[in-house]
């Protein structure tokens, strides 16, 4: 007889037993520390929204909310995820909200045309409308579209906000939020979950690359102008923004994802919270809630996780502040507050929480939460602000007025493309980090050798949210609609001139002018992208390939010119060592032609285009730049927020150290072996009995029965607290799951 059992292999790494010097930096800047963004306020300010209160719109708020059963109030508070509900349970359950998560497509075709979204968004509308109540409420669908719409094949995907930080331009940024709605509503979709107002102070974090500046000024003023693009006046081509995450996920202790902000409450008034205040001045109707706690040490004042706390969510945020849209949960994550589960948590709702994301486990939901409210647990009037809150906004978006299909470019593929704005943005976006002896611009007609793992890997380009949720498992043909770097190069160089090695094994730079070397990270998001507090930010000790690439092409005439994709600022002394000239390209995203048009000149020397792009984060001068002296004080940077070179500046940078002998910047007290998928150098496998094998593999949309014959181990990817962070292994015979 065999037998059937399952095991979560979840977010937590697996523990084991165990337990810098600085340069200066070539800037008159001499602290990593960004300036906050108004040292004045004392207390959260009152914001005066662009969006006004109307009183025949809240008559019609009340008319409608008044109408309502509970079942149907509690419906409307309710947000599932589309692989786990059909239109007919949204008719069913009164269904306020439905999302599509990173790497969930409608049927679960990656490929989905525009006219598949349409059709599912249309249906799940006309399910809304089709239900037993007095007044039926439309549905409305949010997408994780933060850097164009990335769940759709073939869509424009622009630089992340790492990279649009760097352009120093609203009015740009307003554009890209202008785009991204227009594509967004092309497909049905009525919302969107961006943009990201963290104010990141660790480089660790994986979401460092949502981030647009260390700075809450910069960021306040980013968030206006891509509200202000992306909500418009709620036209035909507009769609519902999101503040995110509310608040300071930006700040957590080491950077770590989730994790707790030690700062002050002046420093979250003055520093983390200035994106909502541009947000909501720009009137964004929706915010969401963070992961992360809040403990503000010196005052001795615990506020706990951000979902729970009433004093944030309600207090600040709705009372002082002003906010009259609604608040929306994170996938999950009522489940991490203390005595709730991801489908019961009256503590959430009565903190402020008015839409609850409840991804697989909304039925359940439903009937705890109407038992809560029977029992006395939830009082009725917080129902029924968080249900007035949802109502109010639908009808500020014309939700009521129009299904999806009914809008003015409803299922125009046409609308997915915004190429020449995504170019513009990936020129401003470069930072020229050193170019010693004048080695750029490149000019046309010569010779030049292209390596480097990023040169022609869109996927690389892209990097976390794109098409995936961590943008794994995708390949050149995903993105049909993209140009590569290379391709850029080809373009600016002529292609008769251009040859591509990715390791340069078997050419001889001596034979070219000019040597790029396009190197950087691999895709990643939340979570997966944690560097941890024991590992240094020596990018070389992640990705050795890409310092075996410059030994092979080092040494000869030809400059190198290394053009450097990352999501973060990284320590790359070595790299720059080996590097004639060195770009920060950050994750440029389909557009990769645009790092062509900055690095070519013309063929009388002069530049093309030049570089405007500066730094809004520090960048590191050693592989542990959180780790303060005796003193307490942590290195200067090698390069401060706002260094960038220009084409004519003469700022020859010196040879570097490069700290051999740090390499780690605390004892270890974990060793992580899966973070969604497994973490290097570990890799996950499956055995039989007989010890045959396979390689689980980072495919996080794969399911597979192993052996395929007579199968001992069922393999899937499921979701604990966050999208896809776990593996269940169902044993149908004997078998093993094993890292190695």
């Amino acid at each position: 007889m065999t037998t059937r059992s399952s095991l979560l292999t979840g977010l937590c790494a697996l523990a084991v037993l165990s337990g810098c010097g600085h340069q200066a930096a070539p800037s008159a800047a001499d602290s990593a520390t960004a300036p906050a963004a108004d040292d004045t306020l004392a207390d959260w300010p009152r914001i005066e929204s662009a969006v006004k209160s109307d009183p025949a719109l809240e008559a019609r708020v009340r008319e409608i909310v008044t109408s309502m059963s509970l079942a149907q109030k509690i419906g409307q508070m309710t947000q599932a995820e589309i692989k786990s509900i059909s239109p007919e349970q949204v008719s069913q359950y009164y269904i306020g909200s439905v999302l599509n998560g990173g790497g969930s497509w409608p049927g679960g075709n990656k490929h989905a045309s525009v006219q598949d979204w349409l059709d599912l968004a249309e249906r799940y509308r006309e399910a809304s409308m089709a239900s037993d109540a007095a007044m039926p409420v439309p549905i409305l669908w949010g997408t994780d579209a933060v850097h164009g719409h990335g769940n759709v094949f073939g869509a424009t995907l622009f630089p992340h906000n790492i990279g649009l930080g760097a352009a120093h331009d609203p009015e740009l940024v307003q554009r890209i939020g202008a785009a991204t709605a227009q594509a967004v509503r092309a497909t049905g979709i009525d919302w969107v979950f961006a943009p990201t107002l963290a104010v990141v102070q660790n480089a660790r974090w994986g979401r460092s690359y949502e981030s647009f500046a260390a700075d809450g000024a910069l960021v306040r003023d980013y968030a206006r102008a891509y509200v202000s693009g992306m909500q418009g006046a709620f036209g035909d081509a507009n769609t519902l923004a999101t503040a995110k995450h509310f608040i300071g996920d930006g700040a957590t202790d080491g950077g770590k994802d989730q994790g707790n902000a030690l700062v002050s409450r002046h420093e979250m008034i003055n520093r983390h919270a200035a994106g909502y205040y541009g947000a909501i001045e720009a009137g964004v109707q929706t915010v969401m809630a963070s992961y992360n706690s809040w403990h503000d040490v010196g005052a001795g004042v615990d506020y706990g996780k951000m979902h729970g706390a009433k004093a944030l969510l309600s207090d600040a945020l709705k009372e002082k502040i002003g906010f009259d849209g609604f608040v929306v949960s994170d996938w999950n994550a009522i489940g991490q507050l203390p005595g709730c589960s991801n489908a019961s948590c009256p503590q959430a709702i009565n903190a402020g929480i008015d839409m609850v994301m409840v991804p697989d486990d909304w039925q359940a939901f439903i009937a705890n939460t109407m038992q809560q409210v029977q029992q006395g647990s939830i009082p009725m009037a917080r129902i029924d602000d968080a249900v007035s809150r949802i109502v109010r906004v639908k009808l500020r978006a014309g939700l009521f007025d129009k299904s999806p299909a009914q809008r003015t470019h409803a299922g125009d593929v046409r609308q997915l493309q915004a190429p020449e704005l995504a170019r513009q943005a990936v020129r401003e976006s470069l930072v020229l980090l050193k170019n010693n002896r004048a080695a750029l611009p490149l000019m046309p007609g010569k010779h030049i050798l292209v390596v480097g793992k990023n040169a022609d890997r869109v996927a690389n380009q892209a990097g976390g949210w794109s098409l995936t949720w961590q943008g794994t498992d995708n390949d050149n043909s995903d993105y049909p609609n993209a140009d590569s770097i290379l391709a850029g190069i080809r373009e600016a160089a002529g292609a008769a001139n251009v040859v591509y090695s990715e390791t340069a094994q078997g050419v001889n730079a001596s034979d070219f002018d000019a040597v790029v070397a396009v190197l950087g990270e691999t895709p990643y998001a939340e979570t997966s992208g944690d560097i941890i507090a024991s590992a240094t930010l020596r990018h070389s000790a992640r990705y050795p390939e890409d310092l075996a690439v410059l030994d092979a092409v080092i040494g000869h005439r030809a400059p190198v010119i290394a053009v450097f994709l990352s999501g973060r600022p990284l320590y790359v002394n070595d790299l720059l060592n080996r590097s004639t000239a060195f770009v920060a390209a950050w994750l440029p995203g389909t557009a990769g032609k645009g790092v062509a048009d900055v690095l070519f000149g013309n063929a009388d020397g002069t530049p093309r285009v030049d570089f405007r792009g500066s730094l809004t984060f520090a960048w590191p001068a050693t592989p542990c730049p959180d780790r303060a002296d005796a003193d307490g004080a942590l290195p200067p940077p090698l390069f401060a927020v706002g260094y960038g070179l220009r084409y004519g500046d003469n700022e020859p940078l010196a040879e570097l150290p490069t700290h051999a002998d740090v390499q780690e910047c605390a004892s270890a007290s974990s060793l992580p072996i899966f973070r969604t998928a497994d973490v290097a150098p570990f890799a996950f496998y499956v055995a039989d009995a007989s010890g045959t094998e396979r390689a689980v593999g980072s495919d996080l949309n794969a399911a597979f029965d192993w052996p395929e014959r007579e199968p001992a181990l069922r393999l899937r990817t499921v979701q604990v607290n966050t999208q896809q962070d776990a593996k269940q292994v169902t044993w149908i015979g004997a078998g093993r799951l094993f890292a190695r």
